[in-house]
């Protein structure tokens, strides 16, 4: 005879069947049976953050960080509704997920009970799937099925909705078998269209690659190197593909779009070929849509047919996974397309390089006063690129996508398509937990970082020795920036000067180490004793609040009309270059 266990008990032993090590949560009311048997089990750990948002960002920084399903586990109403922004951040960057939420009992739903929300319906357009669990007898197949979702084809975040009563009830546990018959992701690519691809590529004199985030996700960072190499093709990425293919590489022409290098976007504007793996040709990539890359033929290759075609048009269409697809690629045009790729791709070459002498990615130094840039650069140096980065979103986020070279895959975490500000301090936590051995550091704005800043009591309590490195400007630099070129610099509500709090103060209050730098001698210092420390530390990093992200792509503007820094010819300032 079976024996029947409750359904916080078959939730808990679904989560250790599908690997899982970390919840990231909140408790409340109507979870409290599962919390309760959290209380006692050695082989799950429950880090409790201190905002449901943060545990969902941390779920999702370590989801980026391992590859892994990450998962969050909140109470119903407001615990449920704070898990939106996170969710919707997973959405728009791809990545695996499983959130539970409590409901109340399933004779309560739609009595307006309390702590009642419709998080089903909420977050149906920010979810791959969603799930509202009415029978206990349902409650393992349903976690087995939201897994699959999460992780396979283009991954996404699952919602599974748990009322009370479910939790509570009885059944027996099983582990079943499942065959969803109405999803089914193509994973091989169609070889016909990749011979067409491969041929393409021998034929063109000036191709580009774009790589985005689906080389990460789909772990093709080695076949991406290798079809660049062969080929001997340039390549640019997108936000969410920096690490996808080496930064320091030769070939590599740094990011792309609004805030991209001058080289990579005249390198698209003039190309006869753009190879777009596993990216969605976003507006801050494209720009203009009817001037994107006017004179070039498209192939482009991603898992989500819907991501085909809808933004710009394509020649050559190949729905399936990066990895396998750039395998097969690769053997087709080492097999089938003999070509002197050296001699077709001298001239093109020789012309990305003539761009980028023309306009490197520069910043003007100073000895007075601290530039953000400057800070990115040496924790880049210090670093020598080993180190998971997070960043919030705005300036900080540009001047380190612009400024610290990615050569590793899930290196970069940043909130790409939602541009959730308070998204880095979390996830640093999440990846912490990925990777205990490694450096994480979250390269944050003053603005940005007090939307999450009450997970330091997380990262204190659970010994984490995250770095936070904060580009004070006293102000909300991006939308400053924006106010300063198209408003007539007029600041409404973005100068932060009077209520900007004291990072350094702050961090000690919560048990950890704060520093601080005011002057450029102090920064290299600073960054070494916070490295040293294996503790949570706050850098408070006092930069100059007139500095601009640059180059700049005006919004709707094609993204070969770029406004540049303004640079003032004085004897005593040097230009810092990097390629």
């Amino acid at each position: 005879m079976h024996t029947k266990i409750s359904g916080a008990e078959i939730l808990i032993e679904s989560l250790k069947k599908e690997g899982v090590k970390y919840i990231f949560g909140y408790p409340g009311g109507v979870v409290l049976n599962i919390f309760d048997v959290l209380y006692a089990d050695k082989d799950l750990r429950l880090i409790l953050t201190r905002h449901e948002q943060g545990a969902v960002h941390a779920a999702d920084g370590y989801a980026r960080a391992s590859g892994k399903v990450g998962v969050a586990l909140v109470t119903s109403g407001p615990g449920a509704t704070n898990t939106v922004t996170g969710i919707a951040t997973a959405s728009m960057d791809s990545i695996p997920l499983v959130v539970f939420s409590g409901q109340v009992p399933t004779l309560l739903i739609g009595n307006d009970a309390f702590q009642e929300a419709d998080i089903v319906g909420i977050t149906r357009p920010c979810t791959k799937y969603n799930f509202l669990v009415k029978d206990v007898n349902d409650l393992s197949r349903t976690v087995k099925e939201a897994f699959y979702i999460a992780s396979s084809g283009r991954p996404g975040p699952v919602l599974i909705d748990l009322p009370k009563d479910v939790t509570a009830g009885k059944a027996e546990f099983t582990w079943p078998e499942i065959d969803m018959r109405s999803y089914k992701p193509t994973y091989e690519g169609n070889r016909w269209m990749i011979t067409q691809a491969a041929h393409l590529m021998a034929k063109s004199k000036k191709p580009v690659i774009i790589a985005g985030g689906g080389v990460i996700i789909s772990g093709a960072s080695k076949e991406l190197k290798e079809l660049a190499e062969y080929t001997d093709i340039p390549v640019t990425m997108t936000l969410m593909g920096l690490g996808g293919f080496p930064g320091s590489h030769k070939l590599s022409l740094g990011m792309l779009g609004m805030h991209g290098t001058y080289y990579a976007n005249k390198a698209v504007q003039d190309s006869d070929l753009i190879i777009a793996i596993g990216m969605r040709f976003d507006d801050r990539v494209t720009g203009k849509v009817d001037a994107f890359a006017p004179h070039a033929k498209i192939i482009h290759i991603d898992i989500d047919p819907t991501s085909i075609k809808k933004n710009v048009r394509v020649d050559v269409p190949i729905v399936g996974d990066v990895k396998r697809v750039l395998t097969v690629m690769n053997k087709v045009l080492k097999e089938e397309v003999k070509e002197q790729w050296d001699e077709v791709r001298k001239a093109w070459l020789k012309q990305i390089d003539a761009w980028q002498a023309e306009r490197p990615l520069t910043y003007t130094y100073s000895d007075e006063v601290i530039k953000p840039q400057f800070v990115v650069e040496r924790i880049y140096e210090l670093t020598k690129g080993d180190a998971i980065i997070t960043t919030e979103v705005g300036q900080n986020q540009m001047w380190t996508a612009q400024f610290y070279k990615f050569d590793k895959p899930r290196t970069l975490l940043t909130s790409g398509g939602l541009g959730t500000m308070g998204y880095g301090f979390p996830a640093a936590i999440g990846a912490q937990f990925a990777h205990p051995e490694k450096l994480v550091i979250d390269i944050a704005g003053d603005g940005s970082i007090q939307m999450n800043i009450q997970e330091l009591a997380t990262a204190v309590i659970n010994k984490l020795p995250v770095k936070v490195a904060i580009l004070n400007n006293r102000y909300l630099g991006m939308v400053r920036q924006w106010q300063e070129l198209f408003f007539e610099e007029r600041y409404s509500h973005t100068k932060l000067n009077e209520t900007v709090p004291d990072f350094v103060k702050i961090a000690e209050a919560y048990g950890a180490v704060g520093l601080r730098a005011t002057k450029p001698s102090e920064v290299e210092p600073v960054l070494k004793e916070a490295f040293r420390i294996k503790r949570t530390v706050f850098m408070d990093f006092v930069v100059d609040w007139k500095e601009k992200v640059y180059p700049m792509v005006p919004a709707g503007a094609p993204i070969d009309q770029m406004l540049f820094e303004q640079v003032e010819k004085k004897p005593e300032k040097k230009l810092k270059a990097v390629k």
